[in-house]
Formats: structure tokens, C-alpha cells, sequence
């Protein structure tokens, strides 16, 4: 996916957000976060929402921490993230493409592009999100496009877990094979993660023999690797999906 693609997905998605928040009522808990309810949902999103612009507008070239929430409720704190999503949209459209900040995971085209990267992660950020303000609001969830939810299973799998703080360990290797069954290009949504006690190795591609697989649309993979949505039924070893369960949590 382009830059661009992905600064349309992450507009749409904030909306949505913002209106399944309004319709739900701040106080309303979010089943797909338990312990949250739309306020601490609406704060978080929105906090990181202004973290990540600053680092695109400011050319901020080291790790900040968030910000402090806004001691707001009700239909001003939804106004607030509105404005927050808003501001980084519009930060993000008119940055330069070449602008020099500090990012976290590797970005997603060569040469690498830190607008790039900050526009992808808020797109995902922002659509997981989306999905638990509408879980909390009730009703049919708005799907998501399977080119979309292949990008954000590859940025999970390659991008947040082969970082050293991923949980995700084995004692002993094993595979685990993830793979889209509705990909317009099936040889580019499979991947291979490979576990060990170290952080996962994974790569594009069915490398070799997997000792369990997860299949389904991609969409479905992708709530479900965020532990959004149940899990596909593996085929080959089914504790491999309750290790993900229980250890893949992004902190």
C-alpha cells in the first residue's frame, strides 16, 4: 500500500472511531479491552494521536512519552479526540515526504520513509481501535479491506514481534504458518513465524514444514492475531494458537 492509501484508511478509521464512541457513550466498557470503557479508550487513542504528530511535525529525532490525558468526559472528550485525529491527519498531509524523526519499527518502503511509517502505524493503530469502540457500541463491526488487514498482519508479525520485548518464546523451536485465504495475491499473505526462546523470526512465504497453520480471511487473521476476534481453528499443533493467546499482547 502508498503513503496515501494509508493516510485515506487512517482518516475513515478515526471517523468511524469517533461515531461508534459517540453513539456508545463514554462510560460504556469496551469488550475486545477488558477493564476499559470508551473514555480510556478515546484518551489513549488520542494521546497517541498527538504523540505521533509531534514527532512528523517537530522532526523530533528521539523517544518521547505520551502526553497527559484531558480531564474531559461525555461529548467533549469525544470533541477532543475528533480534534486530535483531525490534527494528525492533517500533519501527516502536509509533511514533507523526506522528513527526518525518530521511529520505532522499520518502515514500509525503500528508501525507508519515516512518513511513511508514522502514516501505516496510525492507520492501524486507529483501525484496531476503531473495532473496540464499535465492539462497545453493539452491532455488525465495519469490515476491513483484505489488502488493508495484509499489511497489518505483516507490520505485526515482521514489524512489532521481532522486536525484543515480543513474548511470544518457545522452549523448543517450533513453526507456525499464517496464512490469508482471500489475498488478491495469496504468495504475498502467507508468512512463516518461527519460535524459539529469542524473539520470533518470521518471513513471507510457507518455508519448509509448519507444526501448525492458522488460515482464514485476512481480515479475520488480522483481529484475531490482535486478539480482537476469536481465533481460527489451527490445523497441525493447537497449542501454538494458545501460546499466541496467551503471550502475543502488544504492551
Amino acid at each position: 500500500m502508498k503513503t496515501a492509501e494509508f493516510l485515506d484508511a487512517l482518516d475513515r478509521e478515526g471517523r468511524l472511531l469517533a461515531a461508534a464512541a459517540d453513539e456508545a457513550g463514554t462510560d460504556a466498557e469496551v469488550p475486545t479491552c477488558p477493564g476499559w470503557r470508551v473514555r480510556d479508550l478515546l484518551e489513549h487513542t488520542g494521546l497517541v494521536h498527538e504523540w505521533a504528530a509531534a514527532f512528523v511535525a517537530d522532526a523530533l529525532t528521539s523517544p518521547r512519552p505520551l502526553g497527559d490525558p484531558p480531564k474531559l468526559d461525555g461529548a467533549e472528550l469525544v470533541a477532543w479526540y475528533r480534534d486530535a485525529h483531525r490534527r494528525l491527519v492533517r500533519t501527516l498531509a502536509e509533511a514533507p515526504a523526506d522528513v527526518e524523526c525518530w521511529t520505532f519499527l522499520p518502515a514500509p518502503q525503500s528508501p525507508p520513509s519515516a512518513l511513511a511509517f508514522w502514516t501505516r502505524r496510525q492507520a492501524h493503530e486507529t483501525a484496531v481501535h476503531r473495532v473496540d469502540a464499535e465492539s462497545a457500541r453493539g452491532g455488525d463491526p465495519t469490515a476491513i479491506g483484505a489488502g488493508f488487514a495484509v499489511d497489518g498482519i505483516d507490520e505485526l508479525l515482521r514489524g512489532f514481534h521481532a522486536l525484543p520485548r515480543s513474548r511470544v518464546r518457545s522452549p523448543e523451536p517450533r513453526v507456525l504458518r499464517v496464512r490469508a485465504t482471500d489475498a488478491a495475491e495469496a504468495d504475498e499473505a502467507v508468512w512463516t513465524v518461527r519460535l524459539s526462546d529469542g524473539p520470533p523470526v518470521t518471513d513471507r512465504g510457507a518455508r519448509g514444514t509448519a507444526d501448525a497453520e492458522l488460515s482464514g480471511p485476512a481480515d479475520q487473521l488480522y483481529l484475531a492475531l490482535w486478539n480482537r476476534a476469536p481465533m481460527p481453528e489451527a490445523a497441525g499443533d493447537a497449542s501454538l494458537a494458545a501460546l499466541w493467546r496467551e503471550t502475543s499482547a502488544i504492551g
